[in-house]
Protein backbone atom coordinates (compact mmCIF):
# COMPACT_ATOMS: atom_id res chain seq x y z
CA UNK A 1 0.00 0.00 0.00
CA UNK A 2 2.89 2.03 0.83
CA UNK A 3 4.75 1.26 -2.29
CA UNK A 4 1.30 2.45 -3.99
CA UNK A 5 1.30 5.72 -2.51
CA UNK A 6 4.52 6.61 -3.48
CA UNK A 7 4.10 5.52 -6.80
CA UNK A 8 1.24 8.13 -7.26
CA UNK A 9 2.91 10.85 -5.55
CA UNK A 10 5.76 10.07 -8.12
CA UNK A 11 3.72 10.11 -11.29
CA UNK A 12 1.48 13.31 -10.28
CA UNK A 13 4.19 15.47 -11.45
CA UNK A 14 4.23 14.36 -14.74
CA UNK A 15 0.57 14.34 -14.93
CA UNK A 16 0.13 18.43 -13.56
CA UNK A 17 3.10 19.85 -16.14
CA UNK A 18 1.22 22.55 -17.54
CA UNK A 19 2.28 23.93 -21.02
CA UNK A 20 5.09 26.81 -20.91
CA UNK A 21 3.26 30.64 -20.72
CA UNK A 22 3.36 32.23 -24.21
CA UNK A 23 6.62 34.66 -24.91
CA UNK A 24 5.96 38.00 -25.18
CA UNK A 25 6.45 38.20 -29.12
CA UNK A 26 3.79 35.71 -29.07
CA UNK A 27 1.17 37.93 -27.50
CA UNK A 28 2.60 40.66 -29.60
CA UNK A 29 1.84 38.45 -32.49
CA UNK A 30 -1.61 37.32 -30.91
CA UNK A 31 -2.14 40.94 -30.77
CA UNK A 32 -1.44 42.03 -34.40
CA UNK A 33 -3.97 38.80 -35.36
CA UNK A 34 -6.59 40.64 -33.17
CA UNK A 35 -5.74 43.68 -34.73
CA UNK A 36 -5.94 42.26 -38.08
CA UNK A 37 -9.66 41.08 -37.37
CA UNK A 38 -10.90 44.45 -36.01
CA UNK A 39 -9.32 46.22 -39.34
CA UNK A 40 -11.32 43.46 -41.59
CA UNK A 41 -14.49 43.53 -39.47
CA UNK A 42 -14.68 46.87 -38.85
CA UNK A 43 -15.10 46.41 -34.83
CA UNK A 44 -13.23 48.98 -32.83
CA UNK A 45 -13.49 46.98 -29.62
CA UNK A 46 -11.36 44.04 -30.85
CA UNK A 47 -8.51 47.26 -31.88
CA UNK A 48 -9.45 49.09 -28.23
CA UNK A 49 -8.27 45.51 -26.57
CA UNK A 50 -5.54 44.81 -28.47
CA UNK A 51 -4.22 48.39 -26.88
CA UNK A 52 -5.03 47.33 -23.64
CA UNK A 53 -3.26 44.37 -23.74
CA UNK A 54 0.07 45.77 -24.96
CA UNK A 55 -0.27 48.23 -21.94
CA UNK A 56 -0.09 44.67 -20.06
CA UNK A 57 2.93 44.07 -21.52
CA UNK A 58 4.65 47.21 -21.37
CA UNK A 59 7.03 46.47 -18.73
CA UNK A 60 8.07 43.45 -20.89
CA UNK A 61 9.03 44.89 -23.98
CA UNK A 62 12.79 45.00 -25.31
CA UNK A 63 14.60 46.65 -28.46
CA UNK A 64 15.16 42.37 -29.56
CA UNK A 65 11.61 41.62 -29.27
CA UNK A 66 10.02 44.85 -30.71
CA UNK A 67 12.58 44.32 -33.53
CA UNK A 68 11.54 40.67 -34.35
CA UNK A 69 7.72 41.49 -34.15
CA UNK A 70 9.15 44.62 -37.21
CA UNK A 71 10.16 41.81 -39.11
CA UNK A 72 6.84 40.03 -38.20
CA UNK A 73 4.36 42.92 -39.34
CA UNK A 74 6.18 44.78 -41.57
CA UNK A 75 8.49 43.80 -44.49
CA UNK A 76 11.93 44.49 -44.17
CA UNK A 77 12.63 46.45 -46.98
CA UNK A 78 9.72 49.27 -45.87
CA UNK A 79 10.20 52.55 -45.40
CA UNK A 80 8.55 52.21 -41.84
CA UNK A 81 10.41 49.14 -41.30
CA UNK A 82 13.76 51.21 -41.60
CA UNK A 83 12.44 54.42 -39.91
CA UNK A 84 11.11 52.57 -36.96
CA UNK A 85 14.08 49.95 -36.53
CA UNK A 86 16.77 52.93 -36.35
CA UNK A 87 14.82 54.26 -33.20
CA UNK A 88 15.70 50.49 -31.42
CA UNK A 89 19.14 50.01 -29.71
CA UNK A 90 21.59 47.58 -31.23
CA UNK A 91 21.59 44.25 -29.04
CA UNK A 92 24.10 41.33 -28.65
CA UNK A 93 22.88 37.89 -30.65
CA UNK A 94 22.84 36.63 -26.97
CA UNK A 95 20.11 38.93 -25.66
CA UNK A 96 17.83 38.09 -28.54
CA UNK A 97 14.92 36.73 -28.14
CA UNK A 98 14.29 33.79 -30.43
CA UNK A 99 10.83 32.26 -30.97
CA UNK A 100 12.21 28.60 -31.95
CA UNK A 101 8.76 27.19 -32.47
CA UNK A 102 7.08 30.08 -34.93
CA UNK A 103 10.33 30.45 -36.90
CA UNK A 104 11.05 27.06 -37.86
CA UNK A 105 7.19 26.05 -38.44
CA UNK A 106 6.05 28.87 -40.43
CA UNK A 107 7.23 32.08 -42.18
CA UNK A 108 5.99 35.19 -41.20
CA UNK A 109 3.71 37.01 -43.13
CA UNK A 110 3.59 40.65 -44.07
CA UNK A 111 1.01 42.60 -43.20
CA UNK A 112 0.09 46.13 -44.99
CA UNK A 113 -2.93 47.29 -42.94
CA UNK A 114 -2.92 50.98 -42.01
CA UNK A 115 -3.88 49.54 -38.07
CA UNK A 116 -0.35 47.59 -37.89
CA UNK A 117 1.61 50.23 -39.45
CA UNK A 118 0.09 52.57 -36.74
CA UNK A 119 0.57 49.92 -34.19
CA UNK A 120 4.10 49.63 -34.30
CA UNK A 121 4.76 53.07 -33.95
CA UNK A 122 3.07 53.02 -30.73
CA UNK A 123 5.22 50.02 -29.53
CA UNK A 124 8.15 51.62 -30.43
CA UNK A 125 7.08 55.22 -28.72
CA UNK A 126 6.08 52.88 -25.66
CA UNK A 127 9.50 51.43 -25.47
CA UNK A 128 11.61 54.27 -25.71
CA UNK A 129 9.46 56.22 -23.01
CA UNK A 130 9.82 53.92 -21.25
CA UNK A 131 14.04 53.71 -21.85
CA UNK A 132 13.66 57.41 -20.93
CA UNK A 133 15.05 57.95 -24.62
CA UNK A 134 12.64 60.94 -24.65
CA UNK A 135 14.69 62.95 -27.92
CA UNK A 136 14.22 59.51 -30.00
CA UNK A 137 10.48 59.37 -28.57
CA UNK A 138 9.81 63.14 -29.89
CA UNK A 139 11.30 62.06 -33.64
CA UNK A 140 8.87 58.95 -32.98
CA UNK A 141 5.79 60.42 -31.61
CA UNK A 142 6.39 63.23 -34.68
CA UNK A 143 6.82 60.99 -37.71
CA UNK A 144 3.64 58.89 -36.39
CA UNK A 145 1.51 62.75 -36.06
CA UNK A 146 2.73 63.14 -39.43
CA UNK A 147 1.37 59.50 -40.75
CA UNK A 148 -1.69 60.05 -38.90
CA UNK A 149 -3.00 63.13 -40.66
CA UNK A 150 -2.53 61.39 -43.98
CA UNK A 151 -5.44 58.52 -42.78
CA UNK A 152 -8.35 58.98 -42.09
CA UNK A 153 -9.74 55.28 -41.07
CA UNK A 154 -12.28 54.66 -38.13
CA UNK A 155 -10.28 52.20 -37.07
CA UNK A 156 -7.38 53.97 -36.76
CA UNK A 157 -8.95 56.33 -34.21
CA UNK A 158 -8.19 53.79 -30.63
CA UNK A 159 -4.84 54.19 -31.47
CA UNK A 160 -4.08 57.59 -32.77
CA UNK A 161 -5.66 58.82 -29.28
CA UNK A 162 -2.40 57.10 -27.39
CA UNK A 163 -0.41 58.27 -30.38
CA UNK A 164 -1.74 61.78 -29.60
CA UNK A 165 -1.52 61.71 -25.55
CA UNK A 166 1.91 60.24 -25.80
CA UNK A 167 3.27 63.01 -28.60
CA UNK A 168 2.11 65.47 -25.97
CA UNK A 169 3.47 63.71 -23.27
CA UNK A 170 7.13 63.24 -24.96
CA UNK A 171 6.87 66.89 -25.48
CA UNK A 172 5.93 67.52 -21.90
CA UNK A 173 9.05 65.85 -20.65
CA UNK A 174 11.43 67.82 -22.64
CA UNK A 175 9.68 71.00 -22.14
CA UNK A 176 8.96 71.67 -24.63
CA UNK A 177 5.29 71.48 -24.58
CA UNK A 178 4.81 75.15 -26.05
CA UNK A 179 6.24 73.89 -29.38
CA UNK A 180 3.63 71.58 -30.37
CA UNK A 181 0.62 73.90 -29.49
CA UNK A 182 0.12 74.51 -32.82
CA UNK A 183 -0.13 71.16 -34.32
CA UNK A 184 -2.47 70.25 -31.53
CA UNK A 185 -4.89 73.06 -32.71
CA UNK A 186 -4.55 71.75 -36.48
CA UNK A 187 -4.86 67.99 -34.88
CA UNK A 188 -8.36 69.08 -33.51
CA UNK A 189 -9.49 70.61 -36.04
CA UNK A 190 -9.11 67.83 -38.25
CA UNK A 191 -9.97 65.71 -35.68
CA UNK A 192 -13.24 67.41 -35.63
CA UNK A 193 -13.75 67.29 -39.54
CA UNK A 194 -13.53 64.08 -39.45
CA UNK A 195 -16.09 63.29 -36.80
CA UNK A 196 -13.34 61.52 -34.86
CA UNK A 197 -14.94 61.84 -31.09
CA UNK A 198 -12.81 60.17 -29.27
CA UNK A 199 -9.45 61.87 -30.88
CA UNK A 200 -11.13 65.26 -30.10
CA UNK A 201 -11.65 64.54 -26.48
CA UNK A 202 -8.82 63.30 -25.88
CA UNK A 203 -6.77 66.64 -28.59
CA UNK A 204 -9.46 68.73 -25.69
CA UNK A 205 -7.73 67.62 -23.06
CA UNK A 206 -4.26 67.83 -23.93
CA UNK A 207 -4.74 71.52 -25.49
CA UNK A 208 -5.83 72.42 -21.77
CA UNK A 209 -3.36 70.98 -20.53
CA UNK A 210 -0.97 72.82 -22.96
CA UNK A 211 -2.65 76.15 -21.59
CA UNK A 212 -2.78 75.26 -17.54
CA UNK A 213 0.90 74.16 -17.88
CA UNK A 214 1.70 77.55 -18.52
CA UNK A 215 -0.96 79.03 -16.48
CA UNK A 216 -3.04 80.49 -19.39
CA UNK A 217 -6.36 80.33 -18.21
CA UNK A 218 -8.13 82.62 -20.21
CA UNK A 219 -6.95 80.97 -23.51
CA UNK A 220 -7.93 77.61 -21.85
CA UNK A 221 -11.46 78.92 -20.72
CA UNK A 222 -11.66 80.55 -24.81
CA UNK A 223 -10.70 77.23 -26.29
CA UNK A 224 -13.05 75.03 -23.47
CA UNK A 225 -16.47 77.38 -24.44
CA UNK A 226 -15.93 77.10 -28.21
CA UNK A 227 -14.90 73.62 -28.78
CA UNK A 228 -17.62 70.82 -29.39
CA UNK A 229 -19.73 69.46 -26.61
CA UNK A 230 -18.13 67.20 -24.96
CA UNK A 231 -19.86 63.92 -25.50
CA UNK A 232 -17.42 61.53 -22.42
CA UNK A 233 -17.11 58.69 -25.04
CA UNK A 234 -14.21 58.16 -22.83
CA UNK A 235 -13.95 57.58 -18.77
CA UNK A 236 -10.69 58.69 -18.99
CA UNK A 237 -10.77 61.36 -20.91
CA UNK A 238 -14.22 62.26 -19.41
CA UNK A 239 -12.08 62.49 -15.74
CA UNK A 240 -9.35 64.85 -17.30
CA UNK A 241 -11.74 66.70 -19.02
CA UNK A 242 -13.72 67.80 -15.57
CA UNK A 243 -9.85 68.06 -13.70
CA UNK A 244 -9.08 70.79 -15.99
CA UNK A 245 -12.80 72.32 -15.44
CA UNK A 246 -12.14 72.36 -12.15
CA UNK A 247 -8.75 74.42 -12.31
CA UNK A 248 -9.94 76.54 -14.17
CA UNK A 249 -13.29 77.78 -12.59
CA UNK A 250 -11.06 77.89 -9.32
CA UNK A 251 -8.85 80.43 -11.11
CA UNK A 252 -12.33 82.38 -11.94
CA UNK A 253 -13.22 82.56 -8.54
CA UNK A 254 -16.54 80.10 -9.33
CA UNK A 255 -16.03 77.60 -6.08
CA UNK A 256 -18.92 76.02 -6.35
CA UNK A 257 -18.68 74.58 -10.06
CA UNK A 258 -15.06 74.07 -9.43
CA UNK A 259 -15.78 71.78 -6.39
CA UNK A 260 -18.67 69.96 -8.24
CA UNK A 261 -16.67 68.98 -10.97
CA UNK A 262 -13.41 68.40 -8.74
CA UNK A 263 -15.33 66.04 -6.70
CA UNK A 264 -16.97 63.82 -9.33
CA UNK A 265 -13.50 63.62 -11.08
CA UNK A 266 -12.38 62.11 -8.07
CA UNK A 267 -15.06 60.01 -7.80
CA UNK A 268 -15.20 58.72 -11.17
CA UNK A 269 -11.73 57.92 -11.53
CA UNK A 270 -10.32 54.25 -11.42
CA UNK A 271 -9.19 52.94 -8.00
CA UNK A 272 -6.11 52.34 -9.45
CA UNK A 273 -5.27 55.81 -10.41
CA UNK A 274 -4.24 56.83 -7.53
CA UNK A 275 -2.05 59.87 -8.43
CA UNK A 276 -4.63 61.35 -10.36
CA UNK A 277 -7.00 61.04 -7.67
CA UNK A 278 -4.85 62.46 -4.83
CA UNK A 279 -4.17 64.96 -7.52
CA UNK A 280 -8.56 66.08 -7.51
CA UNK A 281 -8.66 65.93 -3.50
CA UNK A 282 -5.40 68.42 -3.46
CA UNK A 283 -7.85 70.61 -5.38
CA UNK A 284 -11.11 69.72 -4.01
CA UNK A 285 -9.91 70.47 -0.41
CA UNK A 286 -8.25 73.81 -1.38
CA UNK A 287 -11.95 74.63 -3.15
CA UNK A 288 -14.07 74.06 0.00
CA UNK A 289 -11.63 76.14 2.18
CA UNK A 290 -11.94 78.54 0.25
CA UNK A 291 -15.92 78.07 0.18
CA UNK A 292 -16.02 78.08 3.91
CA UNK A 293 -16.27 74.42 4.30
CA UNK A 294 -14.03 72.44 6.85
CA UNK A 295 -13.52 68.82 5.01
CA UNK A 296 -13.99 65.60 6.48
CA UNK A 297 -11.02 63.51 7.97
CA UNK A 298 -11.94 60.41 5.90
CA UNK A 299 -11.22 62.41 2.97
CA UNK A 300 -7.54 62.84 4.15
CA UNK A 301 -6.92 59.11 5.35
CA UNK A 302 -8.16 57.48 1.88
CA UNK A 303 -6.11 54.19 1.52
CA UNK A 304 -2.97 54.98 -0.01
CA UNK A 305 -3.21 58.84 0.15
CA UNK A 306 -2.26 59.51 3.95
CA UNK A 307 1.26 61.18 3.31
CA UNK A 308 0.38 62.99 0.41
CA UNK A 309 -2.56 64.67 1.47
CA UNK A 310 -0.57 65.54 5.28
CA UNK A 311 0.30 68.91 4.26
CA UNK A 312 -3.70 69.69 3.43
CA UNK A 313 -4.57 67.94 6.39
CA UNK A 314 -2.44 70.31 8.55
CA UNK A 315 -3.88 73.22 6.53
CA UNK A 316 -7.37 72.81 6.69
CA UNK A 317 -6.14 71.80 10.40
CA UNK A 318 -5.02 75.51 11.02
CA UNK A 319 -8.15 77.43 9.17
CA UNK A 320 -10.86 74.82 10.78
CA UNK A 321 -9.10 76.78 14.16
CA UNK A 322 -8.34 79.98 12.69
CA UNK A 323 -5.15 80.38 14.15
CA UNK A 324 -3.20 82.68 11.65
CA UNK A 325 -0.32 82.19 13.10
CA UNK A 326 -0.05 78.60 12.89
CA UNK A 327 -1.25 79.36 9.05
CA UNK A 328 1.78 81.07 8.24
CA UNK A 329 4.00 78.73 9.63
CA UNK A 330 2.41 75.63 7.91
CA UNK A 331 2.21 77.67 4.53
CA UNK A 332 6.39 77.88 4.83
CA UNK A 333 6.96 74.45 6.09
CA UNK A 334 5.01 73.24 2.97
CA UNK A 335 6.30 75.56 0.57
CA UNK A 336 7.67 73.44 -1.59
CA UNK A 337 5.02 70.98 -1.96
CA UNK A 338 2.54 73.66 -2.47
CA UNK A 339 4.42 74.86 -5.64
CA UNK A 340 4.79 71.69 -6.79
CA UNK A 341 1.11 71.43 -7.33
CA UNK A 342 -0.13 74.86 -8.18
CA UNK A 343 -2.29 75.63 -5.25
CA UNK A 344 0.48 77.97 -3.22
CA UNK A 345 -1.60 81.25 -4.94
CA UNK A 346 -4.73 79.77 -3.81
CA UNK A 347 -3.52 79.40 -0.13
CA UNK A 348 -3.01 83.28 -0.34
CA UNK A 349 -6.17 83.63 -1.07
CA UNK A 350 -6.76 81.68 2.25
CA UNK A 351 -5.64 84.38 4.59
CA UNK A 352 -8.58 85.83 4.64
CA UNK A 353 -10.83 82.77 5.22
CA UNK A 354 -8.71 82.25 8.08
CA UNK A 355 -9.33 85.43 9.45
CA UNK A 356 -13.04 85.38 9.16
CA UNK A 357 -13.01 81.87 11.09
CA UNK A 358 -10.69 83.30 13.84
CA UNK A 359 -13.76 86.21 13.95
CA UNK A 360 -16.19 84.00 14.36
CA UNK A 361 -14.90 82.30 16.82
CA UNK A 362 -14.14 85.25 19.33
CA UNK A 363 -17.69 86.50 18.65
CA UNK A 364 -19.39 83.30 19.63
CA UNK A 365 -16.79 83.46 22.84
CA UNK A 366 -17.37 86.87 23.46
CA UNK A 367 -20.59 89.21 23.90
CA UNK A 368 -18.22 92.43 23.92
CA UNK A 369 -14.69 92.59 23.16
CA UNK A 370 -12.47 95.37 22.17
CA UNK A 371 -10.78 96.15 18.98
CA UNK A 372 -7.52 95.46 20.68
CA UNK A 373 -8.20 92.22 22.15
CA UNK A 374 -9.17 91.54 18.19
CA UNK A 375 -5.83 92.50 16.59
CA UNK A 376 -4.02 90.37 19.20
CA UNK A 377 -6.26 87.02 19.37
CA UNK A 378 -6.07 87.11 15.27
CA UNK A 379 -2.41 87.93 15.80
CA UNK A 380 -2.19 90.90 12.93
CA UNK A 381 1.16 91.80 12.59
CA UNK A 382 0.91 95.62 11.28
CA UNK A 383 1.88 98.41 12.08
CA UNK A 384 -1.73 99.75 13.02
CA UNK A 385 -3.25 96.54 14.22
CA UNK A 386 -6.35 98.25 16.09
CA UNK A 387 -7.36 99.86 12.46
CA UNK A 388 -7.17 96.67 10.64
CA UNK A 389 -9.11 94.81 13.36
CA UNK A 390 -11.64 97.62 12.52
CA UNK A 391 -12.04 97.13 8.60
CA UNK A 392 -11.74 93.56 8.90
CA UNK A 393 -14.71 93.68 11.51
CA UNK A 394 -16.42 95.68 9.59
CA UNK A 395 -16.18 93.84 6.22
CA UNK A 396 -17.09 90.94 7.73
CA UNK A 397 -20.18 92.11 9.38
CA UNK A 398 -21.28 93.64 6.33
CA UNK A 399 -20.45 90.31 4.36
CA UNK A 400 -22.78 88.44 6.61
CA UNK A 401 -20.13 86.26 8.07
CA UNK A 402 -21.05 87.37 12.18
CA UNK A 403 -23.93 88.72 13.76
CA UNK A 404 -22.42 91.57 15.59
CA UNK A 405 -22.51 95.41 16.13
CA UNK A 406 -19.46 97.25 15.18
CA UNK A 407 -19.41 100.54 18.30
CA UNK A 408 -16.50 103.02 16.84
CA UNK A 409 -16.46 105.37 19.50
CA UNK A 410 -15.48 102.71 22.16
CA UNK A 411 -13.44 100.70 20.32
CA UNK A 412 -15.51 97.93 20.86
CA UNK A 413 -17.37 94.89 18.69
CA UNK A 414 -20.88 93.74 20.38
CA UNK A 415 -22.05 90.63 19.10
CA UNK A 416 -25.59 89.65 18.76
CA UNK A 417 -27.47 86.59 20.47
CA UNK A 418 -27.42 83.28 18.53
CA UNK A 419 -30.91 82.78 17.11
CA UNK A 420 -32.10 79.20 16.51
CA UNK A 421 -31.01 77.87 13.24
CA UNK A 422 -34.00 76.51 12.76
CA UNK A 423 -36.18 78.88 12.65
CA UNK A 424 -34.02 80.08 9.53
CA UNK A 425 -33.94 78.62 5.88
CA UNK A 426 -30.91 77.14 6.36
CA UNK A 427 -31.57 73.67 7.25
CA UNK A 428 -34.64 73.86 4.31
CA UNK A 429 -31.22 74.76 1.55
CA UNK A 430 -29.10 72.46 3.03
CA UNK A 431 -31.59 69.45 2.41
CA UNK A 432 -32.41 70.78 -0.90
CA UNK A 433 -28.98 70.66 -1.75
CA UNK A 434 -28.57 67.22 -0.71
CA UNK A 435 -31.79 66.14 -2.69
CA UNK A 436 -30.44 67.83 -5.89
CA UNK A 437 -27.55 65.97 -5.54
CA UNK A 438 -28.93 62.63 -5.04
CA UNK A 439 -31.24 63.25 -8.27
CA UNK A 440 -27.94 63.87 -10.61
CA UNK A 441 -26.77 61.20 -9.64
CA UNK A 442 -30.21 58.80 -10.29
CA UNK A 443 -30.31 60.65 -13.58
CA UNK A 444 -26.87 59.94 -14.74
CA UNK A 445 -26.69 56.17 -13.61
CA UNK A 446 -29.97 55.99 -15.76
CA UNK A 447 -28.13 57.66 -18.76
CA UNK A 448 -24.89 55.51 -18.15
CA UNK A 449 -27.56 52.48 -18.56
CA UNK A 450 -27.10 50.20 -22.06
CA UNK A 451 -29.84 48.63 -23.55
CA UNK A 452 -29.51 46.04 -26.21
CA UNK A 453 -31.58 47.51 -29.65
CA UNK A 454 -35.20 46.42 -30.04
CA UNK A 455 -35.65 44.42 -27.02
CA UNK A 456 -40.20 46.14 -27.30
CA UNK A 457 -40.04 44.71 -30.06
CA UNK A 458 -39.05 41.01 -30.29
CA UNK A 459 -39.15 38.30 -27.75
CA UNK A 460 -35.23 36.51 -27.40
CA UNK A 461 -34.54 33.12 -27.74
CA UNK A 462 -32.75 31.14 -24.40
CA UNK A 463 -29.88 30.89 -26.87
CA UNK A 464 -29.48 34.56 -27.95
CA UNK A 465 -30.42 35.54 -24.29
CA UNK A 466 -27.22 33.71 -23.02
CA UNK A 467 -25.20 34.98 -26.29
CA UNK A 468 -26.17 38.36 -24.98
CA UNK A 469 -25.66 37.91 -20.88
CA UNK A 470 -22.09 36.46 -22.30
CA UNK A 471 -21.18 39.82 -24.55
CA UNK A 472 -22.09 42.19 -21.66
CA UNK A 473 -19.79 40.15 -19.24
CA UNK A 474 -17.06 40.56 -21.33
CA UNK A 475 -17.90 44.31 -22.02
CA UNK A 476 -18.23 44.61 -18.35
CA UNK A 477 -14.50 42.66 -18.06
CA UNK A 478 -13.50 45.29 -20.65
CA UNK A 479 -14.37 48.28 -19.67
CA UNK A 480 -13.17 47.63 -15.94
CA UNK A 481 -9.73 46.75 -17.59
CA UNK A 482 -9.50 49.91 -19.17
CA UNK A 483 -10.58 52.10 -16.34
CA UNK A 484 -7.64 50.27 -14.67
CA UNK A 485 -5.07 50.43 -17.79
CA UNK A 486 -5.50 54.28 -18.92
CA UNK A 487 -4.41 56.11 -15.96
Amino acid sequence: MTQDLEMKDRSTPSNSVSSPAPSTLQNLKEIASLIETGSYSKEVRRIARAVRLTIALRRKLTASIISSFLDHVLAPGSEAHAKLSAYLPKEDDHEMEVDAATSTIQTPAKHLLPELEIYCYLLVLLFLIDQKRYNEAKACSSASIVWLKNTNRRTVDVIASRLYFYYSYSYELTGDLAEIRGNLLALHRIATLRHDELGQETLLNLLLRNYLHYNLYDQAEKLRSKAPRFEAHSNQQFCRYLFYLGKIRTIQLEYTDAKESLLQAARKAPVAARGFRIQCNKWAVIVRLLLGEIPERTVFMQKGMEKSLRPYFELTNAVRIGDLELFRNIADKFATTFNADRTHNLIVRLRHNVIRTGLRNISISYSRISLADVAKKLRLNSSNPIADAESIVSKAIRDGAIDATLDHGNGWMVSKETGDIYSTNEPQLAFNSRIAFCLNMHNEAVRALRFPPNTHKEKESAEKRRERQQQEQELAKHIAEEDDDDF
